[in-house]
């Protein structure tokens, strides 16, 4: 597999994580985009970047960039990966990977038409303890499985204008925290075909506390709760009529698990244990999906990440949390 050359577009705080766990890896980066010279200059600094652009219109220009990773905020998603896209590069989006299922779409559609990977940056589908746990559900030891209860909480800045509770940056909690185990249940039971969602919206119309039931084909139930107000377990339990999988917080990172039965024996202990944060992951499968000509992805399907947005725009829908991006299409 011949190794590809990374550009990062942004240098905030994910995109730092990010970069450092391409450098734990091997992976090679070769150029870093920003809309300040002196943000990329740095950024390019700091990670022994040898090019740094103060546009992203010369990031997509730069030949020697194969993919890139997008860590705007995700209303800022749409426009730089169609750019990179019309430049004939790959996109790793960060999630969520937009502000909604439409612009999803074309973001699908554009690299379809380009012949290039769109592939959405759920890094907790990548790690190996969710690669372990697939495996656990699909063997049968769970029994018949019933359902998935799931948190993602946070106590987060209250502060208007800060991103998370600014809506014509996509703030809220669903977005921001939600994604997680809603993007864990669809990982589990595929779509729902039913989902019930109240919250408490904070004064500038964004969603602070959001609790989402979602149930799906043979009748197993997710039960999820995401909060920028309160912290709490982050942890996630799989239920099955046999036996249960104890996911310990923070569920959506690299963690530890039990499968524990019905009677109380403790079937399986997994613990991870790799360098990094683990966000390495989703690149080297990016890589593969690359090498192997499959432009849809396996773990996280261009599609699945559409329908899963198509899910977030009805919570959403039930809420009453309108962005601006929405109306744009």
């Amino acid at each position: 597999m011949t190794a590809l050359r990374w550009g990062i577009l942004a240098t905030g705080g994910i995109a730092h994580a990010f970069t450092a766990d391409l450098r734990t890896a091997g992976l090679t980066v070769t150029a870093v985009g920003s809309r300040s010279a002196e943000r990329a200059a740095a950024f390019a600094a700091e990670f022994d970047i040898p090019r740094a652009h103060g546009s992203y219109e010369d990031l997509a220009a730069e030949p020697d960039v194969d993919i890139v990773y997008i860590a705007t905020p995700h209303p800022q998603h749409l426009d730089p990966a169609l750019l990179m896209i019309a430049a004939g590069k790959h996109v790793l989006v960060e999630k969520a990977f937009t502000a909604n299922a439409a612009e999803a779409a074309r973001i699908r559609d554009a690299a379809a038409a380009a012949g290039v990977l769109a592939m959405e940056a759920m890094w907790t589908r990548y790690l190996p303890h969710m690669v372990r746990l697939r495996e656990i559900v699909a063997s049968g030891v769970l029994g018949s499985v019933r359902g998935l209860i799931a948190d993602h909480t946070q106590r987060l800045p209250d502060d208007p204008a800060h991103r998370l509770n600014n809506l014509e940056l996509g703030g809220g909690a669903l977005l921001d925290l939600g994604i997680y185990p809603i993007s864990f249940a669809w990982d589990l039971f595929g779509a729902p075909e039913r989902v019930q969602a109240l919250a408490t919206l904070k004064d500038t119309g964004a969603d602070a506390d959001v609790a989402v039931q979602m149930q799906f084909g043979g009748g197993a139930i997710a039960s999820t709760f995401s909060s920028s107000m309160a912290r709490g377990r982050n942890q996630a339990i799989v239920l099955g009529s046999d036996a249960s999988i104890h996911v310990d917080g923070v569920f959506y990172a690299g963690t530890s698990f039990r499968v524990i039965a019905s009677d109380g024996d403790v079937l399986e202990e997994y613990a991870s244990d790799f360098p990094g944060r683990g966000m390495q992951f989703q690149a080297l499968a990016a890589e593969r999906l690359v090498a192997a000509g499959d432009l849809q992805g396996d773990v996280l399907s261009i599609d699945e990440t559409v329908a899963i947005m198509g899910t977030l725009d009805e919570i959403r829908r039930q809420i009453g949390v309108v962005y601006p991006a929405d109306a744009r299409g």
